[in-house]
């Protein structure tokens, strides 16, 4: 430590000054591991691949890959195999890159730490920290490992990371026995892993590591709690393996009444492939991930970071927002905002000079702060005084010549300097510790002050000085007289862009609660500035002292819960959910990470944010601002609507489909579907249900709509009957095609007219489905959708007029009566679609 800051030491009496030896720590490294959290398992690409290679569709292709080889079609069986790696080749790259990008935010910070080893003073890094080492520990030091104070100067640490409070609490030394202690509150010897030292420094005796620190205790507890999962996987995840089997079977069905009526098994096991992976929903899958995965994407642009793709889909049914104050709803940073002297208070503008006799007032709370102090206080005060215009004549050079540090019994600083008026020493510290040292006539005038601004949420010191004190230095500065010079109030101020954002958020439908481990009067001050809703305000020790269901009711309207403790927020978690409440959850420290891990969607902070909140938690907002969370809550709601006509849009688009794949076996008709023909289909499908519907804009009024509730389904019961109907309105027409043309032309040239009128009327099941009719959709500028378009259309006149795909897909060219024909069946199919929703 650097001596100049040792004034009145706190030393423990027990102590082994030359620390550990380097082969004793390399031994207890070897014994209990490295001082850090078990990194979570990674899924590598074998895994990815083995997941991916799993799906049904991926199963079907390769087989009908396999089964086009004995009868002697090399080109459609490279033709599926080219499309197998394609998919896998995709899943791979998308999964690949999530978790890169999830471990590059675990390895964001690798801080290191100040040890004493064989005498000597060494920096390792903080997973090197092992149980016995003397840790040093100046201001601006993060805690590397749970430890026990045994010589302490002043020191005072942030534990807001674990325990919400975010004023610094003062520590003292003690026996390196001293039984450990839980985080809070202040006077105890115990400093613990990732925590700040904002003042003083100390040297601690570490007593615990890694997974044994409080930290990585917090961390163990989060393998016990299971995120909620979407309801909108389980439910289409249920759908898809229904109508999965359903295919199977009647896929059977066809390979059996084929093979039994030609003989040809082999030609009879392709068409009944054909019909199983027209049936198969696997847009259902793709949609689950594309949209989610696009959107995750389009989030990170914007400083969000998808841990969870689930994630953002629940983010639109989320009716509950719970938000810590500092940092998320405020700056995380102090500005002098008001200044009180002799009986009359002055608040402090940005740019303004003031007046000598409170400029007096902020250089003294200068002088007994500390240069290049991290304390955000003593930070807010250097800005303030320099943000006034130079005397004239400057001021004579000033030497501090002795300092007297925080204590648990006196929590003040005070620092002697001799400048060119003689000695003086500066004081600032708590009210009531500053007005005890000077004259009696000035103590009421100034508490009662103190309390008035503190119930404004500001933090106030009082500032006071004693002139021409002379040596030898007393071991109390209380022995020397002050003069009261005043009260400074600081504030964490709101941002900016917060009121806009809850405002947002009220029309919406979305409840915000606050939950802070500051003073109620604090929290409430920043919930109005905010606009935070009306409502009551429930503290810790009320919390406490509830069961889940009083807990559940008592949070009916608060809007702002105080003095939260580690373990709380989680209780506040489940009592919301426990009344049906759909909870996102913003939080940075350790005591955050078992209710990120809970909530239905936890967010972290990406700047101040610890490792195991990030880990716990679904999103991480790297930019800290709580706009962004708003903005992920509209493209939840978003991608929730537009998953919705995705889905619509694919159970129309595979019942002509399935109908065109089954109908002519049945008939006697040429089998039309064949895999390669469903491969096809499937280039149009895929970025049809997928990027097109997921380039869908806004719909008007969507942040002003409640949440929706969380038991609706993406594709209930008379959703899915009104697609069908619209599939099956498809599905007639162009069986009614394909049976016109077999009777007037060749079959190949018959089985392209009616090919084209299903990729046709595919693209006009697209328009229908986009917006809620289909001038509206037209209406609607969408780039992907009329890229799809123009896509399908160039690769269906490859297929009709290309000889090698000709060949392939066992097609002639068709008479342009016959495209036209084509056109037609699409044309009022959609026309017939229009009439029906216009008349519903």
């Amino acid at each position: 430590m650097d001596g100049a800051h040792l004034g009145h030491q706190e030393t423990s009496p027990e102590l082994r000054r030359d620390g550990l030896t380097g082969a004793e720590a390399a031994r207890r490294l070897a014994a209990d591991g490295p001082n850090a959290l078990p990194d979570r398992a990674r899924r590598g690409w074998r895994t990815i691949l083995g997941e991916a290679a799993r799906e049904p569709m991926f199963l079907l292709l390769l087989g009908a890959a396999l089964l086009y080889l004995p009868l002697g079609e090399p080109r459609e069986s490279i033709f599926l195999l080219l499309m197998v790696v394609l998919m896998l080749g995709m899943t791979l790259y998308q999964e690949g890159r999530t978790e890169r990008a999830l471990q590059s935010l675990r390895n964001l910070s690798a801080p290191d730490a100040a040890v004493i080893r064989d005498g000597r003073l060494q920096r390792v890094p903080a997973a090197h920290v092992v149980r016995g080492d003397l840790v040093v520990l100046t201001e601006g030091d993060r805690v590397p490992a749970d430890a026990v104070l045994v010589e302490t100067n002043g020191l005072q640490a942030d534990e807001s990371l674990l325990t919400g409070e975010s004023v610094p609490v003062g520590k003292r030394a003690e026996l390196p026995t001293a039984p450990r202690v839980r985080p809070g509150g202040a006077d105890l010897p115990w400093v613990f892993a990732g925590t700040l030292v904002v003042q003083g420094d100390g040297l601690a005796l570490v007593a615990a590591t890694g997974a044994h620190s409080e930290l990585g205790r917090i961390g163990a507890t989060l393998g016990t709690i299971r995120p909620p999962s979407g309801r909108l996987q389980h439910e289409t995840r249920l759908l898809a393996r229904r109508l999965a089997i359903l295919g199977l079977a009647v896929s059977l069905l066809l390979v059996l009444l084929l093979g039994w009526r030609s003989g040809d098994w082999l030609d009879a096991l392709l068409a009944g492939v054909a019909l199983s992976i027209s049936v198969l929903p696997a847009e259902f899958p793709v949609i689950l991930t594309v949209f989610p995965a696009i959107g995750a994407w389009r989030l990170a642009r914007n400083r969000v970071l998808t841990r969870r793709l689930a994630a953002i889909e629940i983010l639109g049914s989320t009716s509950v927002l719970c938000v810590d104050k500092t940092g998320t709803l405020t700056e995380n940073r102090m500005v002098l905002r008001s200044l009180w002297r002799a009986g009359s208070g002055h608040d402090v503008v940005q740019g303004d000079t003031l007046p000598p006799a409170l400029r007096e007032l902020v250089d003294a709370a200068v002088r007994a702060s500390r240069p290049r102090s991290p304390d955000p206080i003593e930070e807010a005060l250097r800005q303030a005084a320099t943000a006034q215009p130079a005397r004239a004549p400057p001021e004579p050079p000033a030497r501090m010549v002795r300092e007297y540090g925080l204590t648990a019994h006196r929590p003040a600083m005070v620092r002697v300097w001799i400048d060119g008026h003689g000695t003086v020493a500066a004081a600032k510290g708590a009210p009531e510790t500053i007005v005890a040292l000077c004259a009696p006539e000035e103590r009421a005038p100034a508490l009662a002050a103190a309390a008035t601004m503190a119930r404004a949420g500001l933090r106030v010191l009082a500032v006071a000085e004693a002139r021409d004190v002379a040596r030898p230095w007393p071991d109390d500065p209380a022995a020397w007289r002050y003069r009261l010079l005043g009260l400074v109030a600081l504030a964490d101020p709101l941002r900016a862009d917060i009121p806009d954002a809850v405002a947002e958020c009220r029309r919406a439908g979305v409840r915000v609660l606050m939950i802070t481990g500051d003073h109620p009067e604090t929290a409430c001050a920043i919930a109005r500035q905010a606009g935070l809703a009306a409502g009551g305000t429930v503290t810790g020790p009320e919390i406490a002292r509830l069961d889940a269901a009083g807990l559940a009711a008592r949070l009916e309207g608060v809007s702002v819960c105080a003095r939260t403790v580690p373990g709380q927020k989680l209780a506040i978690v489940r009592a919301l959910q426990r009344h049906g409440a759909v909870v996102a959850m913003t939080g940075d420290g350790v005591n955050d990470a078992p209710a990120l891990r809970a909530a239905n969607v936890g967010v972290a902070m990406g700047r101040r944010g610890t490792d195991v909140a990030r880990e716990a938690a679904d999103l991480t907002l790297l930019d800290d601002r709580f706009p962004s969370l708003v903005l992920a809550l509209r493209a939840g709601r978003r991608i929730f609507s537009n998953m919705r006509k995705s889905m619509r849009y694919v159970a129309a688009a595979h019942v002509p489909i399935t109908v065109l794949a089954l109908l002519p076996p049945l008939l006697g008709w040429p089998v039309l579907l064949y895999p390669p023909h469903i491969v096809f289909l499937e280039l149009v499908i895929d970025p049809a249900c997928s990027l097109a519907f997921e380039n869908e804009p806004d719909e008007p009024g969507l942040m002003r709509r409640p949440p929706r509730p969380p038991d609706e389904s993406v594709l209930d019961r008379r959703a899915l009957l009104a697609a069908l109907l619209r599939g099956l309105w498809a599905a007639l027409l162009l069986a009614a095609c394909y049976g016109w043309a077999l009777t007037r032309l060749p079959a190949a040239q018959a089985g392209a007219t009616a090919f084209s009128a299903l990729i046709l009327c595919n693209l006009g099941l697209l328009l229908s489905h986009r917006q809620h009719g289909v001038g509206a959709a037209l209406r609607t500028p969408n780039p992907v959708f009329a890229a799809i378009v123009l896509g399908a259309l160039g690769l269906l006149a490859a297929a009709l007029w290309l000889p090698a795909l000709a060949d392939l897909f066992r097609f002639a060219p068709p008479p342009g009566p016959w495209l036209a024909l084509a056109a037609l069946t699409a044309a009022v199919m959609v026309l017939g679609l229009q009439a029906a929703r216009r008349s519903s």
